[in-house]
């Protein structure tokens, strides 16, 4: 198993943009300097708890701090960028970093972004942007010849030669392009369909163990599509994680700390107000009331000492049948680094000598 960040990344409303990016850019480089593979980050535009509307301006200044972790933006939200435009920025930031860059891409699920940019979620219509910015990206960086694209939301021209000097020339440095990646959310999601039809690394935002399993499903279901095998080791899945020496020290510096405060100020708030508890119900019957932090932390989240999390981690990857890389979210411990940090090394040092020694064989 593999260890990577997922950060949103997580700020509380106080916190100057500037200092929290400082905190995004230490947890990278820590986790560089641990061993943790990879690092992605959010981008979204109205969510005041997670304010990062360019993500690839943090991975740049990242690429620069760091030696040997890759480095991704997860998601670009494709409604929101002419496909032409960002086509040519993540081909350039690929080069810049030369082999460690990951490219994440959704459709938004954010209401006031969508509003923002007055697209018409209800009607599907930033998953069709979405699809449609994908084909017009790809064919950018994979077709020599020149082309006319008339779409339904963008309309791009690949040229030839113009002027004898000028022309389309910018593709990405990893061939034919950087890994991409999709996440989903929900049990049954549409978007990891779309991973498993084209075989793009396939992302579980998975809240509640049960939904992983669900994820699998969905993945195999859209390689069908296409004919593709999809491979477990491929397979990106988020959790919640926090170590500590023990039980009772975990429970206090995540419940009680920074990582409870995001979900007890903002996202139980937030999902409840989408109609969207449900995602982190192992029992859908239990009533909207009863989805608290502590709930939360007891269905959802992996904390507690090394033993502890280790032996939840286990169970876990049983009943998900297997994956390659967990991705752990960052929470902004700022006012108290050293606990956060001290969870990012027991994890890797500690957790994972003690699972189970069949991790190389996924089923």
């Amino acid at each position: 198993m593999k260890l990577g960040l997922f950060l949103y990344a997580s700020h509380p409303p106080e916190r100057a943009y500037y200092d929290g990016t400082q905190w995004d850019l230490e947890m990278i480089r820590y986790a560089d300097e641990l061993g943790y593979e990879e690092a992605w980050l959010g981008e979204h535009f109205t969510a005041q708890w997670e304010p990062i509307p360019a993500p690839d301006l943090v991975v740049a200044q990242a690429l620069l701090q760091t030696k040997k972790i890759k480095l991704g933006v997860g998601s670009y939200l494709l409604p929101y960028h002419h496909p032409a435009e960002l086509a040519h920025r993540v081909a350039y930031l690929d080069h810049l970093a030369q082999g460690r860059f990951l490219f994440g891409v959704g459709s938004s699920g954010l209401g006031s972004d969508l509003a923002l940019f007055d697209v018409d979620g209800s009607t599907g219509q930033n998953v069709k942007m979405t699809a449609e910015a994908l084909d017009i990206i790809l064919k950018l960086w994979t077709e020599k010849e020149p082309f006319e694209y008339r779409g339904n939301y963008w309309n791009v021209n690949k040229t030839d030669t113009m002027f004898e000097k000028l022309g389309p020339h910018m593709t990405p440095y990893q061939k034919p392009h950087p890994p991409i990646g999709v996440a989903g959310l929900s049990p049954h999601s549409s978007t990891l369909k779309l991973a498993g039809k084209h075989g793009f690394i396939p992302m579980s935002l998975a809240y509640r163990h049960s939904a992983a399993s669900k994820n699998w499903e969905s993945i195999e279901e859209g390689a069908k599509l296409s004919g593709k095998t999809p491979n477990r080791e491929d397979w990106r899945v988020g959790k919640n994680v926090f170590v500590a020496e023990t039980d009772e020290e975990a429970y206090e510096y995540s419940v009680n700390s920074a990582m409870g405060r995001h979900f007890r100020e903002y996202s139980i708030p937030l999902f409840k107000s989408l109609g969207r508890l449900f995602i982190f119900k192992e029992d859908e019957n239990i009533s909207d009331e009863e989805v608290t932090v502590d709930y939360i932390a007891k269905n959802c989240w992996f904390i507690g000492s090394p033993d502890t999390v280790a032996k939840k981690l286990d169970h876990f990857y049983e009943v998900s049948g297997g994956f390659g890389t967990l991705l752990t979210p960052g929470y902004d411990y700022l006012d108290n680094p050293e606990v956060w940090k001290k969870s990012m090394r027991l994890l890797k040092e500690e957790v994972l000598p003690r699972l189970k020694q069949n991790r190389k064989v996924l089923y």
